[in-house]
C-alpha cells in the first residue's frame, strides 16, 4: 500500500437526508454547500472538479471517484460521525440529565467500590473519591453527554477513565466524556459547577482550567467498540496512524496526535508529517473550522476555510505518491443559514483521489462506515465491524 489519508471537512453537507422529516424536521431544507455559495461568492475549483460539481450540479467529468453518503448514526454529531467513519454503527442514544440518572450512576459507582458524595446541596453532580465530578455536559445539546471531570493530581487519568467506564455502562446518552488536567484541582472544578438550564448541572469546562497543555480526554460513545474500528485495528496490525485536528480527540488510537484547530496549522502539520512519514502511513485529518463557522452561522468564515482547504489540495494532490490514496468527506452538515446553530442532518460527499483511482461514481452509500471498510481493505487488514468496501469499484488495477 501507499500512504492513505482521510480528510474530513467537518460539517460540509450536500443536502438534507430524506429521513429529516421524521428524525430532524428542523433540517428538512438544509444544504450547507448550496446555501453558502448562494450567500457569498465561493471558489473551490479543486473540490468541484474532483466530483463535487457532478454530485450537486450534475456537471463536469470528475477527476477521481465520487459518491455521497447517508448518516447511519442518529441525529448529526461530530463524535458519532467519526465513530461511523471508523467502522462503527452507533446505537440510538437517549437524552438524559443527571437529575434523572444521577441516582442510578451513584448506585453503580458505589457497587464498584467507589466513595460517592453530593458536594453541592442544590446541584445534581456527583463527587467520586473526592477527585472526580460527574455531571451534565453544558456545552452540547441538552441531555446528550455526561462529563466525568478529574483532578489528575489526586487520581491518575487511567483511574478516572475506569470511573468513566462505570458511568458509560449505566447510561444511554450519546457520549460520556472523561477528561482532566494536572494544572487544575478539585476545588477549582467544583467552583465552576453551575446550572445552565433548569435541572442541568455540570462543570463549566472552559472555566475549569482543564484545556490546553496537559489536557487528557477519552470519549466513550454509546454502542461503540473502538477495538473494532479501523484506526485501532490498523495500529494493532503495525501500521502508523497520524491523527491531526479534531480526530486527535474523537478517534481512539495510540500514535501521533495533534488536536490543532486553526486550518492553516492543521494542513501544515498534515503536509509536514505526510512528507516525513513511512510509505504505509495512515492520516486521519479533520478541518474543524468549517464546523465552527457553521455553529457561528458565519458564511464568510465558512467560505474562507473551504477556499483555504481547496488551495491546499491544489498543491498537495500532485505531491501524492504513485500508490497513495486520499479520501475527502464530511461527518454531517452544518448549514449556517438554516436558522439554528446546531449540526444539520445531511448527506456527505465522498471524493477519492489517487493515481490508481478510476473516475467512477460509487453511488449513494447507506453509511459512512463504507469508508472505513474501504480503507481497511486498501490497508490489507481485517474489516471493521460495520461497512461495505467500495475499493473494487475504484481501483484501476
Amino acid at each position: 500500500m501507499g500512504k492513505l489519508s482521510l480528510l474530513v471537512l467537518d460539517g460540509f453537507g450536500i443536502g438534507a437526508m430524506r429521513d429529516c422529516r421524521t428524525l430532524k424536521p428542523e433540517d428538512v431544507d438544509a444544504h450547507t454547500y448550496n446555501h453558502i455559495r448562494e450567500t457569498v461568492p465561493l471558489a473551490i475549483p479543486v473540490l468541484y472538479r474532483l466530483g463535487l460539481g457532478k454530485l450537486v450540479d450534475d456537471v463536469g467529468e470528475p477527476l477521481g471517484a465520487y459518491g455521497r453518503s447517508n448518516l447511519a448514526h442518529y441525529g448529526a454529531d461530530t463524535f458519532m460521525g467519526h465513530q461511523e467513519l471508523m467502522g462503527s454503527k452507533p446505537g440510538m442514544p437517549a437524552q438524559r440529565l443527571m437529575s434523572e440518572i444521577g441516582p442510578r450512576i451513584r448506585s453503580a459507582l458505589e457497587a464498584a467500590g467507589y466513595r460517592v458524595e453530593l458536594p453541592i446541596a442544590e446541584a445534581t453532580v456527583l463527587l467520586v473519591e473526592g477527585a472526580v465530578v460527574v455531571g451534565d455536559n453544558l456545552e452540547s445539546q441538552l441531555g446528550n453527554i455526561i462529563n466525568v471531570v478529574g483532578d489528575l493530581n489526586k487520581l491518575p487519568f487511567e483511574e478516572v477513565v475506569k470511573i468513566g467506564k462505570v458511568v458509560r455502562a449505566h447510561v444511554d446518552t450519546s457520549r460520556v466524556i472523561v477528561f482532566g488536567n494536572t494544572k487544575t484541582d478539585i476545588d477549582t472544578i467544583l467552583s465552576v459547577v453551575r446550572e445552565r438550564h433548569p435541572g442541568q448541572w455540570g462543570v463549566d469546562a472552559p472555566k475549569a482550567n482543564v484545556y490546553g497543555e496537559g489536557y487528557q480526554v477519552v470519549h466513550l460513545g454509546y454502542g461503540v467498540d473502538f477495538e473494532k474500528q479501523f484506526a485501532y485495528m490498523a495500529e494493532e496490525s503495525g501500521l502508523p496512524v497520524y491523527r491531526i485536528g479534531k480526530t486527535a480527540d474523537v478517534i481512539q488510537a495510540g500514535g501521533f496526535s495533534d488536536p490543532v484547530v486553526e486550518t492553516k496549522d492543521v494542513l501544515a502539520t498534515y503536509r509536514r508529517k505526510y512528507l516525513e512519514s513511512e510509505e504505509n502511513a495512515i492520516f486521519l485529518v479533520n478541518v474543524q473550522e468549517t464546523d465552527l463557522a457553521g455553529h457561528k452561522e458565519d458564511c464568510q468564515w465558512y467560505k474562507e476555510v473551504l477556499e483555504a482547504s481547496d488551495r491546499f489540495l491544489e498543491t498537495f494532490i500532485p505531491e501524492m505518491g504513485e500508490d497513495d490514496m486520499l479520501i475527502i468527506t464530511a461527518d454531517h452538515g452544518n448549514d449556517p443559514t438554516i436558522g439554528h446553530s446546531n449540526h444539520t442532518r445531511e448527506q456527505t460527499p465522498i471524493l477519492i483521489v489517487g493515481k490508481q483511482i478510476k473516475p467512477v461514481y460509487i453511488g449513494e452509500r447507506s453509511t459512512m462506515a463504507d469508508i472505513a471498510a474501504t480503507m481497511a481493505e486498501y490497508s490489507g487488514i481485517g474489516a471493521p465491524e460495520y461497512g461495505t468496501s467500495f475499493l473494487p469499484l475504484i481501483l484501476k488495477r
